[in-house]
């Protein structure tokens, strides 16, 4: 929609929902809504029946349900980093652990530069703050295919004068309209990060092999409890890894490119619905990244990056 008519609607004082536009798409079995607020993934669906779990247009996202984690995924211990040789204290977003949390532009206002019925564009400006004073031109594109299924490329592009740290992460949960105890989940990573009880990484990654984490061989979910982030992951000849949940006669599979070497998982048991939907998180980074530098993009004036992930039913 342009921005005439949504200056038309606010001067008539139209009423929008608390999300802002609702992007629809479709393409053959596959229809997807994208918000304006934040460019977050709504809802996804294959002949009716939903891939992710969703939440109403009037209702802010629960639990990060379809989020873009952008400049960073996960937390930053604190909100404090250090960065080019001077320190940054971001907001504490996430008070009951004391961190910043993914990053600056979830609940932030995105553009749609183009739309049409099986894809839409959006861009947002991301401003300097005293916490991240980086000056980025972000770009978000859903698009859908009836065999393939979505894909969404995110794309940071630094506008400002100095050198951006910059990370990416998405934050759809994965559903099969079963709990996920029993289902299967199967994802090809051979380590994964330990944490505290803060959730912030305790060590280097280790072997998953005879942990509740080795998910190799597609197991009975079960129990688990699991908020880690996954590293040397498996790919197939075109460079993607996989994550693929399956329950009840149905299947659901996530997939990113090599952009992104991390896959956050999580249980969501302290989310709405718990562990109605599986939280599978695509990142180019790390937890915590920002302190540690494992991982974080050095991005220059006028540099680009990128990356692809996407989601299907079979």
């Amino acid at each position: 929609m342009s921005e005439s008519i949504n200056g038309e609607r606010a001067r008539s004082g139209e009423r929008s929902a608390l999300t802002g536009e609702q992007y629809a798409l479709s393409a053959g079995p596959y229809q997807a809504v994208v918000t304006e607020s934040g460019a977050s993934l709504r809802e996804l669906t294959r002949e009716g029946r939903p891939l992710v779990l969703t939440h109403g247009a009037d209702e802010p996202a629960p639990a990060a349900f379809g989020h873009l984690l952008v400049p960073w995924p996960n937390r930053v211990d604190r909100g404090r980093y250090e960065y080019g040789g001077e320190e940054h204290r971001l907001d504490v977003s996430e008070p009951d652990r004391d961190c910043a949390i993914h990053g600056l532009v979830r609940w932030a206002p995105w553009r749609a530069a183009e739309h049409e019925p099986d894809r839409v564009r959006l861009t947002h400006r991301l401003l300097g703050t005293a916490g991240y004073p980086f000056r980025l031109d972000l770009e978000a594109e859903y698009a859908l295919d009836a065999a393939e299924g979505l894909r969404v490329r995110m794309t940071a592009r630094n506008a400002g004068t100095r050198t951006a740290p910059y990370g990416h992460g998405a934050h759809p949960y994965l559903t099969v309209g079963e709990p996920i105890d029993g289902c299967t989940v199967t994802l090809g990573a051979d380590r994964y990060l330990p944490v505290d009880d803060r959730l912030i990484p305790s060590g280097p990654a280790v072997d998953v092999t005879g942990t509740r984490y080795d998910l190799r061989a597609g197991p009975v979910f079960g129990d688990r409890r699991i908020d880690n982030a996954f590293a040397e992951l498996n790919r197939d000849g075109r460079g993607r890894t996989w994550v693929t949940l399956s329950g009840g006669g149905r299947t659901v599979r996530l997939w990113a490119d090599e952009a992104h070497p991390w896959m956050e998982i999580y249980t969501a048991d302290n989310a709405p619905r718990p562990r109605s939907g599986l939280g599978v998180e695509p990142m180019t980074c790390p937890p915590n990244a920002f302190v540690t530098g494992e991982g974080v993009v050095d991005l220059e004036p006028g540099a680009v990056f990128s990356g692809t992930w996407g989601i299907q039913a079979s």
